[in-house]
């Protein structure tokens, strides 16, 4: 039987939002007026740079779009004169347990729910290269290098607009924000962890990874970094008390325990922390933690510290791949600046994202979600995923974790996004093969060993001189993609990387693929002139607020692109691939 698709792939939580109910295709017409309704309201800043643009209304939890979280990728036509092209295989591929997807027919058919058959993403069908070309490259840059998440004071601006959050942003009318308030301060130390303004730590730690392949390269647009804060009790020694290198420590462990691999750590005294780190049967000077999780072997991994403590008296849950309650995420999205050393990130925010796990799921109820999934999608084909949770205070997947995003408004400056723009973050956490616990960048973290550990922002080091992973199968993961994806990204419109790594007759240019394999920046990083471009079609996008209709860097309508499909056709795509 085919697994279904259903794109969440941001986030998963079962939950009550579904076609037949609020945002029925039958509707979306009157949704559309609705749902982003907008009051123009001017606020007298306290600070000069802290504005606001027109007001979005998040209080009505609908969507013009019944399936929002089927991302626009999925509407590409991969068949081109030279054959079918497969970008789908990097989302939705045999999966890892305790994900029990495994949805690899949705490489070679478009297995949607009934209301997924018309694409409600309109803006790639869309022309902007007038607007893009009456933006100059001077403004441009200039708008970019601004920074819309801070003041000159270093006070977040989000978080000073949310202690009193405008009434539209206001969604149950308390007068107060009941969601995730941001409180990342981007001001790392040398081991990555995040300090506020008063010198102490946010839990905060920022990490490097390699992009995921695809639309979230840089050459197609956006970069992006990732933070995560683990519990306060995995901050704490068994006596309550702040801890730095506890923290570090379990974070190695919960490292260990996602990825399912060891993690070099130390020295430190095992005797001191009552925990047998490196698995050698005493307690000694261990300078790893040994990965080995066996349950019904009585083979088990144990956090330090009170969250050690919490975890054997039941309170705190281990299984491989599976990250604990209370485990957060930040994730920005930025444009791109262009200087004398080359493209690189952009100060300015597109987006702020965030994720916690809200509550466990153990390997029998993740696999009875799929289970649902499948059956459902066979005896109720008009059903869309289901989450539960608002604008106001995030939506909720079925895995566990709860998603809330804020982007850019018309005023530059960072805002709360409606429930349908929200909705779209359901498209890649937990909805596709390749994530683990609805999560991708834990799992592509650099390694011990690299730069700081791989514990560090793109500020400090870009991606220059990184070389190109390898899979499973001892390719190269960006040259295998290329390889089935000669464009570098899902809509095959990225001539740039095409011209750059393959001849006329489609051919590999050798000497491209040969610098590839030292340094991934040669395919992951735009040209000046790309980054531009594409930085002021977001702009005008921005000015738009059109991001129910698609929030994607085009500069004209995309060539490839299905205004509708038919249920359970051929994607033309034969042969199926693996993300692994």
């Amino acid at each position: 039987m085919k697994n279904t698709i259903w794109l969440a792939a941001a986030v998963l939580l079962g939950g009550c939002f579904d076609s037949s109910d609020n945002n029925s295709a039958n509707k979306s017409a009157d949704a559309a007026q609705q749902t982003p309704s907008t009051t123009a309201q001017t606020v007298q800043p306290a600070e000069a740079n802290l504005t606001y643009g027109t007001l979005i209304d998040i209080s009505h939890d609908t969507s013009s779009n019944p399936v929002a979280y089927i991302p626009p990728q999925c509407y590409t036509d991969p068949v081109s004169d030279n054959g079918a092209h497969n970008p789908c295989y990097v989302c939705h591929t045999n999966s890892k347990r305790p994900n029990f997807l495994n949805d690899t027919d949705v490489q070679t058919t478009y297995t949607f729910p009934e209301p997924g058959v018309d694409n409600y993403w309109r803006n790639a069908f869309k022309d902007r290269r007038t607007e893009v070309s009456q933006i100059s490259d001077e403004e441009i840059l200039k708008y970019v290098r601004e920074d819309n998440y801070q003041t000159d004071s270093g006070d977040i601006i989000l978080a000073q607009k949310l202690a009193q959050p405008p009434k539209q942003w206001d969604r149950n009318d308390n007068g107060q924000w009941d969601g995730y308030v941001p409180d990342v301060y981007f001001n790392f130390d040398d081991e990555g962890f995040d300090t506020a303004p008063d010198g102490s730590l946010t839990g905060w730690r920022v990490f490097a990874y390699y992009p995921f392949p695809g639309t979230f390269m840089p050459t197609n647009g956006s970069t992006d970094d990732v933070m995560i804060r683990l519990p306060a009790a995995f901050r704490q020694n068994r006596k309550g008390e702040f801890d730095k290198e506890i923290y570090k420590l379990n974070l190695a462990i919960a490292e260990s325990i996602a990825r399912e691999k060891d993690v070099p750590f130390g020295p430190v005294d095992e005797t001191q922390l009552g925990v047998d780190l490196n698995k050698d049967g005493v307690l000694s000077i261990s300078s790893v933690i040994r990965y080995e999780w066996a349950p019904l072997q009585d083979r088990h991994m144990y956090y330090v510290g009170l969250a050690g403590e919490l975890q054997k008296a039941g309170e705190v849950k281990a299984a491989a791949r599976l990250l604990p309650v209370g485990t957060e995420f930040a994730h920005t999205v930025r444009y791109l600046d262009v200087t004398a050393e080359g493209t690189r990130m952009a100060k300015r925010m597109k987006e702020f994202r965030y994720g916690k796990k809200s509550f466990w799921q153990n390997y029998h109820q993740l696999r009875t979600i799929v289970d649902k999934e499948i059956k459902e999608r066979h005896d109720f084909p008009e059903r869309t995923k289901q989450v539960t949770g608002n604008a106001e205070q995030g939506l909720t997947v079925a895995h566990g974790w709860t998603y809330q995003g804020f982007i850019e408004d018309d005023a530059g400056q960072l805002r709360p996004q409606n429930y349908e723009e929200t909705y779209f973050c359901a498209g890649c956490h937990g909805g596709m093969g390749a994530s683990n616990d609805t999560i991708v960048s834990l799992e592509r973290k650099f390694d011990h060993g690299t730069f700081r550990d791989g514990w560090y922002h793109w500020f400090d080091k870009d991606l220059s001189g990184v070389a190109d992973p390898k899979r499973e199968d001892g390719q190269g993961e960006y040259a295998f993609y290329l390889q089935n994806n000669p464009t570098g990204n899902e809509y095959r419109n990225n001539y740039e990387v095409l011209n750059k790594f393959f001849n006329a007759d489609m051919t590999p240019k050798a000497e491209a693929f040969a610098q590839l394999q030292q340094d991934i920046s040669v395919l992951l990083m735009p040209s000046a002139q790309r980054a531009l471009e594409l930085n002021k079609a977001y702009k005008v996008l921005v000015k738009e607020q059109t991001f129910a209709q698609g929030r994607d860097a085009i500069l004209a309508p995309l060539p490839h692109m299905h205004e509708q499909v038919e249920l359970d056709s051929d994607t033309g795509i034969e042969e199926i691939l693996s993300y692994y």
